[in-house]
């Protein structure tokens, strides 16, 4: 029978003919259903019940999630499992609600005789055009399973890669953001009751005290203002990047010069080329139509343009190498690569080559940040949590010089 949308995931309790209790789950359309397919296959129900929806706030279906989905279900058909099975292990297997719905709707199409890259296609947001793509030229030369363990692979790589860039950005931001918010907290609740000792003092503040003082105030009479214009600032940027290509455009070019990350950021960008080309090219898919699909997967709009143009040169029969050498964003190690690749016949062999070269190159930037970093933010913590206790101190060290 085949499953509908308007099936549902049952749990249930029972005993095989030798009396050895079994449970598990199954997908039907009532409890009447499921406990006739239990006797059918020999297993006596005694208790079958609605499984429960767990959605968990901000719940959602990730990136890291099709990666390992992609994993899975390569290593099940390279086992032997037929596909509609494989898809309904993994959904029952799942503890994402999300993604167990995501996976049962996709089971259900494939079920009904949809192919499986159309049935992918429909879920645009979860599976792209560079997944759809190359999952439908492994159904068509009959060797899905490799395909699929090269994206399982090739989506892998890029997760690390993400993990090592957000571990660049965020990892000193968030440093920074707590070493402000504790200055904040002294300016806000410390530093006055020091303010009120020194009135009673009735002689003139140092000049970095009185500036720490009023600092102190400032924050104190007008800090939800300073809160929420750094909020709404925050907010403003991130819409105008969603809404603005060209501002889009300009905060990431701006990203790209920043000392050491803005390094991290293009050796991340050029591993996601490479790696992303390689993989599309060796799959059978026209140079052309890879290079539109590789532009969005630079995660910079920098280089999805230089892409972009990239493509449109290509398509006027330029060589590949001469095309790249032309935006000024590819580095001549690069484009020579491609260029050795292109004449032995083995781009795909070379793009990968490069790939694993910046991937190493963005493990070791960012392993080195972090241990830059380290010293860095205790100076800055340290720096600004002495200041406000010297400030406070000079005019007690001041008044015990005059006595």
């Amino acid at each position: 029978m085949a499953v509908t949308k308007d099936d549902i995931i049952f749990q249930w309790e029972g005993t095989d003919k030798r009396g050895v209790r079994l449970k598990g789950e199954k997908t039907g359309r009532d409890q009447n259903y499921i406990r006739a397919e239990l006797r059918r296959q020999g297993i006596t129900p005694q208790r079958v019940r609605r499984k429960p929806k767990s959605f968990k706030l901000g719940e959602r279906v990730k990136s890291k999630d099709i990666s390992i989905f992609s994993r899975q279900i390569s290593t099940m058909l390279n086992a032997g499992v037929p596909l509609v099975q494989a898809l309904d292990i993994i959904s029952t297997a799942s503890e994402n609600a999300k993604f167990q719905k995501l996976i049962t709707n996709v089971r259900t199409e494939v079920e009904s005789g949809s192919n499986f890259a159309d049935t992918l296609r429909k879920h645009p947001v979860h599976f792209d055009e560079l997944y759809c793509n190359l999952v439908e030229a492994g159904e068509e030369a009959g060797v899905l399973d490799t395909v699929l363990e090269t994206i399982a692979t090739y989506k892998e790589r890029i997760e690390e890669i993400k993990g090592k860039v957000n571990k660049a950005m965020y990892y000193p931001t968030a440093v920074v953001a707590v070493a402000i918010g504790v200055s904040a907290l002294l300016l806000i609740k410390v530093i006055p009751q020091f303010e009120s000792i020194f009135e009673g003092f009735g002689a003139e503040l140092p000049a970095f005290t009185q500036l720490v003082v009023s600092i102190s105030d400032s924050l104190v009479d007008y800090g939800y203002m300073y809160f929420l214009i750094i909020v709404g600032g925050i907010i403003a940027v991130i819409m105008a990047k969603k809404r603005s290509p060209r501002f889009q455009h300009f905060m990431d070019r701006m990203t790209l010069k920043i000392p050491v990350v803005g390094g991290i950021l293009r050796k991340a960008a050029l591993a996601r080329f490479a790696r992303t080309l390689g993989i599309t090219f060796a799959a059978g898919v026209p140079l052309v139509e890879a290079l539109r699909t590789v532009s969005g997967a630079t995660g910079n709009e920098v280089y999805r343009e230089a892409v972009l143009r990239v493509r449109e040169d290509v398509a006027a029969g330029h060589q590949l190498q001469l095309a790249m050498q032309q935006t000024n964003v590819f580095p001549s190690m690069v484009v020579q690569m491609t260029a050795i690749g292109e004449e032995a016949g083995s781009l795909d062999q070379m793009l990968k080559k490069v790939a694993e070269f910046y991937e190493e190159e963005v493990n070791n930037a960012v392993d080195a940040l972090s241990s830059l970093l380290e010293p860095v933010i205790i100076l800055i913590v340290g720096g600004l949590i002495g200041s406000m206790v010297i400030a406070m101190y000079l005019p007690i060290f001041k008044m015990a010089a005059v006595v």
